[in-house]
């Protein structure tokens, strides 16, 4: 039995334990007067609270969220719950109430912000329970703090300290208050829109939740004690807004994309099958390996976003020469290369995109010096195709004073006779 207590195993699992494992047919509450009567020292021990004494002003802010009830939504046209996010500082017990229909990460960051410029400053230290849009892993030595959330404290300068998992009593100065914000603020009262439900909210932690008389301030009144004494010890407000980022982690696909809300972002290549972050803010995506960038696109709504610096060469060579891209190479080769490559593009590129390709591809072997000039000769023949202006080259007569053949790369003969010499008439061939 000591075992069990020692073990913090609670009552109901004791009287559960007795009658399953030991054939001792207690009922709970006789469990409870035993326990009491033969192990008085212990539940004495478990009895005692330290208290913490003084909270310095402005040094501890403690953070939860309390559920108020039920509401219709005009805009939704159905009932949802509604949760109060509320902030109380340690100090002077001032307390700041936002309704929301939502707690996810960008209710809870807006709500932080919200109570950060209602109070004109930020508390040194913010005690929040375990949520996972603020902490990532509970841990009493080491907790991982949720990304976004670590942003908005480096921010405003503070400082988040978790309560322990399941210990309400580590913040006992915002859970005490839940039970009167819930019939205070809420009970009996009807709200048009969750606009004048959080603009309520703040009225009444000013003129109602303000103005009370608070038993551990010796009855005086927290909004009172807040100006005279923690309004100037907060941190002061930066003057730049907190932008809001949202982070997510995903693993990079063989196409070298990570995938993003409902839009895909490239990533280098060698990245592929690695599991990254990603952190949306405003209209741009940033990518972290690490805690190094590796990529930044414009923020897209859906589909894809790619950047073909982030792929090997050879792997993009033909889609980065597109019919725009030809245009530009070869006015840089000169107005005759210009010419062809326009013809080229003159009907259905895209079909005509390889010819246009192969020829700007001759000067990386011949020059574009002699490009041009065999651009010049195929026109004055009137072929200027690839297969002409690539025979051009190869045979080394551009410069030369006869025309070439149309298709001077082919040196089988052919038949020279004109049209005229051949006839239907298999009696009369000449």
């Amino acid at each position: 039995m000591k075992a069990w207590l020692d073990a913090d195993v609670t009552v109901a699992t004791v009287a559960q334990r007795l009658r399953d494992d030991h054939s001792v047919a207690a009922s709970e509450s006789s469990v409870r007067r035993w326990i009491a009567t033969y192990f008085a020292d212990e539940v004495a021990r478990a009895r005692v609270t330290v208290p913490r004494g003084p909270v310095d002003p402005g040094s501890e802010a403690q953070i939860d969220y309390g559920r108020l009830g039920m509401w219709f939504d005009p805009v939704s046209a159905k009932r949802v719950a509604v949760w109060a996010f509320v902030m109380v500082l340690a100090c002077s017990r001032h307390l700041f109430v936002r309704p929301v229909i939502r707690m996810d990460q960008t209710t809870w960051c807006a709500c932080h912000v919200a109570a950060f410029e209602f109070f004109g400053g930020v508390p040194a230290r913010l005690v929040c329970d375990n949520l996972k849009t603020g902490v990532d892993k509970p841990d009493l030595y080491d907790p991982q703090i949720n990304r976004t959330y670590a942003e908005l404290a480096t921010h405003y300068g503070t400082l988040i300290d978790p309560a322990r998992a399941f210990k309400p009593k580590d913040k006992p100065r915002v859970e005490r208050p839940m039970r009167y914000v819930r019939d205070s603020f809420w009970r009996g009262r009807e709200f048009a829109s969750l606009a004048q439900m959080q603009s309520d909210g703040v009225r009444w932690s000013t003129e109602v939740a303000g103005a009370r008389h608070c038993r551990a301030l010796d009855g005086a009144q927290p909004l009172r004690v807040f100006e005279a004494v923690e309004q100037d010890a907060l941190i002061r407000l930066p003057h730049r807004g907190f932008e809001l980022s949202t982070w997510s982690i995903g693993t990079v696909g063989v196409d070298a994309h990570l995938k993003v809300a409902k839009a895909l972002y490239s990533v280098p290549w060698r990245l592929i099958g690695q599991r990254l972050h990603a952190r949306s803010a405003g209209d741009v995506v940033q990518i972290f390996s690490g805690d190094q960038v590796v990529a930044t696109h414009v923020r897209r709504p859906s589909g894809r976003s790619t950047d073909f610096n982030h792929y090997p060469p050879e792997k993009v060579a033909f889609a980065m020469k597109t019919p725009a891209w030809c245009r530009r190479t070869a006015e840089l080769v000169g107005p005759s290369c210009e010419a062809v490559i326009a013809e080229f593009m003159a009907d259905n590129a895209i079909h005509h995109l390889r010819s246009a390709q192969g020829v700007l591809g001759l000067r990386d072997k011949h020059g574009c010096e002699r490009l041009e000039v065999a651009c010049a000769r195929a026109i004055a023949v009137g072929d200027p195709s690839y297969r002409t202006i690539k025979g051009i080259l190869a045979a080394g007569t551009e410069h030369a004073g006869e025309p070439p053949q149309r298709g001077a790369a082919a040196a089988a003969g052919a038949f020279l006779r004109g049209p005229e010499q051949f006839g239907t008439d298999t009696g009369s061939i000449a």
